[in-house]
């Protein structure tokens, strides 16, 4: 039996992903070690979602082939000529293989390289896993997605959509919390279009989970605007529970229709407007966390300030913000690029102006008194959410997983700080 290290980078469903292969070894008979300096073989789950990101993956791969090595998740199975143009000795795990998790690690410990990047029809809901924090439950509600992006790799990696059943998922929720989750993340490629192959919808399984009688908190992940039509007025609706965080995470990527259209998004600026507006009427409170990609190859001048705008107009409390990176395999890396001056120049205005509204947006708190359920211990302190999922920070000697009411008492661009008042 071997000592094995691993390690995730990326979206929450990666991290899911790697709890699931650490709770497969484990099941296995192997030990986990928290250091790559005290294993047998390591295990890298990667992203590829940008070239900045997939440039720290090959870094990283680079560094941990001295030992057995497997290169899981999105990069394998995008770029597979790229892992082995670093090391041709590391077998590869695809994101939806996680099946023939032991078998790869025996046969890569033998030093046989093992490719499992093929799809398979085991279901994610279920499986053994270890979690990187015991408070929170990650729940992967379904693998790949039904877009055709022109910039993105994720349908590459990750296949068509194959949403898992709801009364599996309900089950999975009810373990998550019988072993101690305060915190459960229903997460995929993107949960706007979950249900639509299996004849049923996000907000049904939102629904269907805050019927379980515990004490626990629901944070609902991204979901493409795309889709956000035909489920609108049912998913706002089934946020009314005080078990769902009153956050959503709507990727907007272009104020401009135009880009849109070209980045193949299936959605309009005004399909955007339309979800966060519904929200904010509906909750006094409520979190709006957004993806930017500015200099896209058709981007103009005016495309981008139409952007800005709309920046302006939303308000949102988080921007995921990325300049515009030709990904290997994708339609608009094909195109004419945009000059990485210019690219810079775009996201160097951006980033001020989100930041600004961010530190206005998070000063609005101060003042306010409720519940926070703190999940996570940081270097600045014992962090927590509030109703709105912001990130609340208090210097109070609390362990995580309880919630205490608190009190704001000052903001920052990223978080809001507060003292426990009971």
């Amino acid at each position: 039996m071997a000592k094995i290290f691993v390690e995730a980078y990326g979206c929450s469903a990666s991290f899911a992903d790697s709890e699931m292969i650490s709770g497969l070894i484990v099941n296995g008979g192997h030990t986990l070690v928290k250091d790559s300096s005290e294993s047998d073989l390591n295990i890298v789950v990667t992203c590829s979602v940008k070239d900045s990101t997939a440039n720290k993956m090959m870094h990283r791969i680079n560094s941990l082939k001295s030992k057995p090595l497997v290169v899981a998740g999105c990069l394998p199975k995008a770029e597979q000529n790229t892992v082995e143009k670093i090391t041709q000795k590391a077998s590869l795990l695809g994101p939806n293989s996680l099946g023939k998790t032991l078998q790869v690690i025996d046969s890569t410990l033998r030093g046989i390289k093992q490719v499992a990047l093929e799809d398979s029809d085991l279901s994610k809901v279920g499986l053994p896993k270890v979690r990187l924090n015991p408070v929170i439950g990650i729940i992967e509600i379904a693998s790949g997605c039904m877009s055709e992006c022109t910039f993105c790799q994720t349908k590459l990696s990750k296949g068509d959509l194959k949403s898992y059943r709801l009364g599996d998922i309900v089950r999975q929720v009810e373990t998550e919390i019988s072993e101690g989750c305060k915190e459960i993340w229903l997460t995929s490629t993107d949960n706007g279009c979950y249900g639509l192959d299996i004849n049923t919808d996000l907000p049904t399984l939102i629904n269907a989970v805050t019927e379980i009688t515990e004490d626990f908190m629901i944070r609902v992940g991204m979901m493409n605007p795309m889709y956000m039509p035909r489920i609108k007025n049912e998913l706002i609706k089934s946020f009314d529970s005080d078990k769902v965080y009153k956050f959503l995470h709507i990727p907007v990527q272009s104020g401009s229709n135009k880009v849109l259209n070209d980045m193949k998004r299936g959605h309009t600026v005004n399909t955007v407007k339309e979800v966060v507006k519904k929200a904010k009427e509906r909750f006094e409170n409520f979190t709006i966390s957004t993806d930017v990609i500015v200099g896209f190859p058709s981007e103009t001048n005016e495309d981008f300030e139409k952007t800005f705008e709309l920046i302006n107009e939303i308000r949102p409390d988080i921007v995921n913000l990325s300049k515009y990176s030709a990904r290997p395999g994708t339609e608009a890396a094909e195109w004419d690029q945009i000059e990485a001056s210019e690219v810079k120049r775009r996201s160097r205005v951006i980033f001020n102006q989100i930041n600004k509204i961010s530190l206005e947006n998070n000063q609005k708190w101060i003042g306010w008194k409720g519940k926070v359920l703190f999940d996570e211990e940081t270097s600045e302190g014992i962090k927590g959410r509030n109703e709105a999922y912001k990130s609340v920070f208090v210097k109070d000697k609390i362990k995580i997983g309880q919630t205490h009411t608190v009190e704001i008492i000052d903001a920052t661009t990223h978080s809001i700080l507060g003292k426990i008042v009971s």
